[in-house]
C-alpha cells in the first residue's frame, strides 16, 4: 500500500493581484493556485514582471492578495491578525534574496544567532543551532568573519543559513544565484538542494536559471497570471 502524500506545508488558491499605475490597472496574478509539500524543491520561472516576486510576497505573508487564500500548514493566514501573521513569518517561514542583507557590523555567526534570540532561544542554543548550520554550508572556518570578509557565495550561503535558522517549515527564495558568477552559484544551488532536503523544508526558488531548475523537482511557470506545470529540458552542447 502506498504512504499517502503529505498535506502541503503552502497552498495558493486562486490568488489575484493588481496594481494601478497612472490611469493604467495591472493584473499580475489571475488566479494562481499551487501546492508545496515537505522536503521538496519548486522552480518558479518567468519572464521579468511577470510576478514572481509578488507572488513569493504574497505566499510570505509580507504582502495580501486582492482575492484568493494563502493557507501555511492548513491555516488560512487572510484570516489572522497582523501580529499573528508576524508570528507564523517567524515560526514557519524562511526568506533568501538576491542580495543577501547581512548585517555588516556582526560576523557570520552572529547573523545566524540574531533571528534566533528574538523567537526566544538561549545564547547557547543560538550557538549550537548556528554553527550546524554554516558547517554544513561549509563555513565552519569562517564564523567568526564579517559579511565584508567573505566572498559574495560565502555571503549568500551565511543568508541561507539565517534563513532556516529558526527551523522553518516553508524557504522562500527570490533568485538566490543571480548575483553570484556560474561556478559560485553552483556550488551556493548544490548546498541549497542539500540543507532542504535534509531538512525537509519546502523551497519555493524564482530563478532565471534553466540549468538550476531542471534539477529541481518541480517546475511551475507563471504565465498570463497563473501557475502552469511544466518540465524543463536543458540542452546542452556536445564535448568536443
Amino acid at each position: 500500500m502506498d504512504n499517502p502524500k503529505p498535506a502541503p506545508v503552502l497552498r495558493l488558491e486562486r490568488l489575484e493581484r493588481g496594481y494601478t499605475q497612472g490611469n493604467r490597472r495591472i493584473d499580475v496574478l489571475k488566479g494562481a493556485s499551487a501546492a508545496f509539500f515537505p522536503g521538496e524543491t519548486v522552480a518558479l520561472l518567468g519572464p521579468s514582471g511577470a510576478g514572481k516576486s509578488t507572488l513569493l510576497q504574497i505566499s510570505g505573508l509580507l504582502e495580501r492578495p486582492d482575492r484568493g487564500a494563502v493557507l501555511i500548514n492548513g491555516v488560512d493566514c487572510g484570516k489572522l491578525s497582523d501580529k499573528e501573521q508576524t508570528r507564523v513569518r517567524r515560526m514557519e517561514i524562511g526568506f533568501v534574496y538576491q542580495f543577501h542583507h547581512l548585517l555588516p557590523e556582526f560576523s557570520a555567526l552572529e547573523n545566524v544567532v540574531l533571528p534566533q534570540l528574538i523567537l526566544g532561544l538561549t545564547r547557547s542554543q543560538a550557538e549550537t543551532r548556528a554553527r550546524e548550520l554554516l558547517k554544513i554550508l561549509g563555513l565552519e572556518e569562517r564564523w567568526d568573519h564579517r559579511p565584508a570578509e567573505l566572498s559574495g557565495g560565502e555571503q549568500q550561503r551565511v543568508a541561507i543559513a539565517r534563513a532556516v535558522a529558526n527551523g522553518p517549515k516553508l524557504l522562500l527564495a527570490d533568485e538566490p544565484t543571480g548575483n553570484l558568477d556560474p561556478p559560485t552559484a553552483e556550488r551556493v544551488f548544490e548546498e541549497l538542494l542539500k540543507l532542504v532536503r535534509q531538512s525537509g523544508v519546502a523551497a519555493v526558488v524564482a530563478t532565471h536559471n534553466l540549468d538550476l531548475a531542471a534539477r529541481m523537482d518541480r517546475t511551475l511557470r507563471l504565465a498570463d497570471g497563473l501557475l502552469v506545470e511544466e518540465e524543463v529540458v536543458v540542452v546542452k552542447s556536445a564535448r568536443s
